[in-house]
């Protein structure tokens, strides 16, 4: 829109969110009433006229801070979170010759700006302009104390939030992240003029690491200083998962008599077959009944094989842990069979590098041990049976303690939950195979309990249907189901698993 109405304005060159000048003022205060343009805040003023404003102003609070304050570093509380708190407030240093205190407060943000140095060297260029305080800056100014008002948020963390910050970092990146953090602090501290933030830093960061003795507040901190750190945020996943069991009405399915050696067959074959392992049936059964190994593929052979020896095996199909360190030595024991023949995946020996699937990177090496032992204190809390095999097989997933063979050991100490209680023993069926990962998925990065507790209802449901009495019959009634669709071809066909009930099987 041009012409006398916008003289001195053309709003289409205009960003979405800009400042008014003393040249432009009277353009826009025309624009405005013409209800070409809004006023979001002081001189402030949006192009877009349907947005809501206060999540507008949410969405561009970058351009906004950018634009009242060039140059400004994002720090303090703020410096963390990346964004403005719950409350809408962002903090900045917004240089040395910034005077003024009051906030900026607009609809859904309060731009809260202190006179500081502006960027230095560490600090991380942003969009705009906008610079987010360097990794030893944000730490060393986290540590000034400070007050917040009623309803707000304090400028800076809390003793408690720190800590949380740097066991984070550890869990993240291991104790080695923590040392580098000192480096960065101490180089940072000069130009900040804060040794003596600097100083209780240096004091908080040894005392994690075990060099130094002064109080730590946390649980995650104070395991970390006796050695047995563990990651707080898979700790919290954890308690979610056990409060979910808590409230979940799981039944007890009881084990069918005469299941073995078929179902372990069967549970083997499947378990591997989900990790890549993959063979047609009747090649897995030559491999475990045949002793016959398909020409180049003798590990693969010997990861079937190795599973099937665990779970067959009466004494070590239902061995279960006794206490936090007893859970380390049957996982240890379980993974040495499993993969003896794959000495490059150290059999029988806990990670020794991070690893991941995708984006998702599991617990740093060395949090394995204490992550393992704080979960097993909120293992211990459910009833036997469904409720302890679930947890525990998320925990060892999530943990992922080993370099190869995760997935498999983790069912393996699902079901040994199971045996040891008398009661069914979970299968995951090939084209049931993304249903379980989505359920690992939706707890392990979103929180949610609730559909890997269902699915893994479901998959003892369908187990608790299927005569297992004998192979040949077992194997009809997987096919009859959909059991062994291999996931790609159910996904692409739209072939769900089915109960044998529906397709007129019913176990006798």
């Amino acid at each position: 829109m041009n012409g006398p109405l916008t003289r001195g304005l053309l709003l289409d060159q205009q960003p979405e969110v800009f400042l008014s000048t003393a040249a432009t003022s009277r353009a826009v205060g025309r624009a405005v009433r013409a209800r070409a343009l809004r006023k979001v805040g002081p001189r402030l003023y949006t192009r877009n006229v349907e947005e809501p404003i206060e999540r507008l102003v949410r969405r561009s609070w970058q351009r906004i801070a950018a634009l009242y304050f060039p140059g400004a570093v994002v720090v303090d509380r703020s410096a963390f979170e990346a964004a403005p708190s719950a409350d809408g407030s962002l903090f900045l240093d917004a240089g040395p010759t910034y005077t003024r205190k009051r906030p900026v407060k607009l609809p859904g943000l309060t731009l809260r700006p202190r006179r500081g140095v502006g960027p230095v060297p560490g600090d991380m260029p942003f969009t705009d302009g906008l610079h987010f305080a360097g990794q030893g800056r944000k730490f060393l100014e986290n540590v000034r104390p400070s007050r917040a008002r009623p309803g707000e948020f304090a400028r800076t963390l809390s003793r408690v939030e720190l800590e949380d910050e740097l066991t984070h970092l550890a869990a993240l990146r291991g104790k080695d992240a923590l040392d580098e953090l000192r480096e960065q602090a101490r180089a940072a501290a000069g130009t900040l003029q804060a040794d003596a933030q600097l100083t209780v830093l240096q004091d908080l960061i040894g005392s994690i690491l075990g060099t130094r003795d002064s109080v730590l507040s946390t649980d995650a901190a104070l395991a970390h200083q006796a050695g047995a750190g563990f990651d707080a945020r898979r700790i919290e996943i954890f308690q979610a998962l056990q409060a979910g069991l808590l409230q979940a009405p799981l039944p007890e399915r009881p084990e069918q008599p005469g299941s073995f050696p078929t179902l372990p067959f069967i549970e083997s074959y499947l378990s591997n077959f989900i990790e890549g392992t993959e063979f047609e049936l009747g090649e897995a059964e030559e491999i475990v009944f045949g002793d016959k190994v398909p020409d180049g593929r003798f590990q693969d052979a010997h990861d079937v094989l190795g599973t099937f020896e665990l779970v067959n095996d009466p004494a070590r199909r239902a061995r279960t842990p006794r206490d936090g360190e007893d859970l380390l030595e049957l996982l240890r024991a379980d993974h040495a069979v499993m993969l003896s023949r794959r000495p490059e995946v150290r059999p029988g020996a806990f990670k020794d590098r991070r690893n991941q699937v995708g984006d998702h990177v599991f617990v740093h090496p060395d949090l394995v041990t204490g992550t393992l032992l704080e979960g097993f204190r909120h293992l211990e809390a459910l009833r036997p049976g469904l409720p302890r095999a679930i947890f525990v097989m998320f925990m060892v997933a999530e943990t992922h303690p080993f370099t190869d063979g995760n997935g498999r050991v983790a069912r393996v100490a699902m079901n040994a939950e199971l045996s040891a209680a008398g009661l069914q023993r979970i299968v995951i069926p090939l084209s049931y195979r993304d249903n379980y990962l989505q359920g690992l998925r939706a707890l392990s990065r979103d929180g949610n309990p609730a559909p890997l507790i269902r699915i893994l209802d479901f998959a003892q449901r369908y187990a608790a249907a299927i005569d297992w009495r004998d192979l040949r019959t077992a194997e009809g009634m997987l096919r009859r189901t959909n059991a062994l669709v291999p996931p790609w071809t159910a996904e692409e066909r739209g072939i769900r698993l089915r109960l044998p009930v529906e397709v007129g099987d019913a176990r006798q």
